[in-house]
């Protein structure tokens, strides 16, 4: 009997949080171990689908960097990153599209369909989803080429809003559209923070490989709140390098355009979405402006 008046006890504490969210946007970026531990895999597509079952509508946006990795080994093409990035030429960004949208995204959308729910897969060529022109980023000071990444431009917000807040989850994979028709290849941090931009999300949830943003790279302390200046003190510092920086820079984008929380927390936790958000302690870091 007080296992269950426990249980009961755990549904009461996360009422509010449903009555806030009901009816409301939460933009999730699915990657890292999240997409390679099946028991993972199984409890974030649990945690999604009972948003949508709960009235929250949630998008999907999915990484896929390590399937992409081993598809251009297979090939024989080299990975390169700079500044978390990867180096896209020809070879790179035809491969990129293959694997994201035709492996990756289709996989996600169907364990979301096993669970109960309606998922729909899309990219950012779909109704032009998301436009974008080419990336330049900054090596020593230096504007540098790093081949077919992508700039967003435009994020056609109407597509997701039709779909998210009718019966269906979109699953929105990383590749955007150019004028010329030309795919490109985006950090996937970066779209989830554009698309939550441009929907005015109530929540952006980055699932990652870390417990959350640490002072110090030799730190055990997780920072449950930070502000974006400190964010920006934290780069400067080099304590916040490599592929974290787009997700941080991303997450502040987001909150400069209206999205009310934006939170990096570790998907390695099962049932991390749940525990974020139902939860009056929840896990991660909270960013704010």
């Amino acid at each position: 009997m007080q296992t269950l008046i426990k249980k009961a006890g755990i549904l009461i504490e996360a009422l509010p949080y449903i009555q806030k969210l009901y009816g409301k946007t939460v933009v999730i970026k699915y990657g890292g171990n999240a997409m390679i531990n099946d028991n993972l895999k199984n409890s974030v597509m649990e945690d999604i689908t009972l948003l949508k079952y709960i009235g929250v509508n949630p998008i999907i946006v999915h990484g896929g960097g390590p399937d992409i990795t081993k598809a251009l080994k297979n090939y024989n093409i080299e990975s390169k990153f700079i500044n978390g990035l990867r180096v896209t030429d020809t070879q790179t960004i035809e491969v990129a599209q293959m694997v994201l949208v035709g492996k990756t995204n289709k996989e996600i959308v169907s364990m979301l369909n096993c669970k109960g729910g309606k998922a729909i897969g899309l990219c950012g060529i779909d109704g032009n989803l998301i436009e974008c022109e080419q990336y330049k980023t900054i090596v020593d000071g230096v504007e540098t080429d790093i081949g077919y990444v992508g700039k967003i431009t435009n994020i056609n917000a109407k597509l997701l809003e039709l779909v998210a807040k009718d019966e269906y989850i979109p699953v929105v994979a990383p590749i955007g559209v150019g004028k010329d028709g030309q795919s490109y290849n985006i950090n996937a941090d970066t779209v989830a923070g554009a698309i939550a931009s441009a929907l005015k999300a109530e929540k952006l949830m980055l699932l990652t490989d870390v417990e959350g943003v640490k002072y110090s790279s030799d730190s055990d302390e997780i920072i449950w709140e930070i502000s974006t200046k400190e964010i920006y003190e934290l780069i400067n510092k080099g304590v916040i390098s490599g592929g974290m920086i787009p997700k941080v820079l991303g997450c502040i984008e987001a909150l400069n355009a209206g999205v009310n929380r934006v939170h990096i927390i570790d998907g390695r936790i099962p049932h991390c979405i749940l525990l974020e958000i139902f939860t009056d302690t929840g896990i991660g870091t909270m960013i704010t402006k």
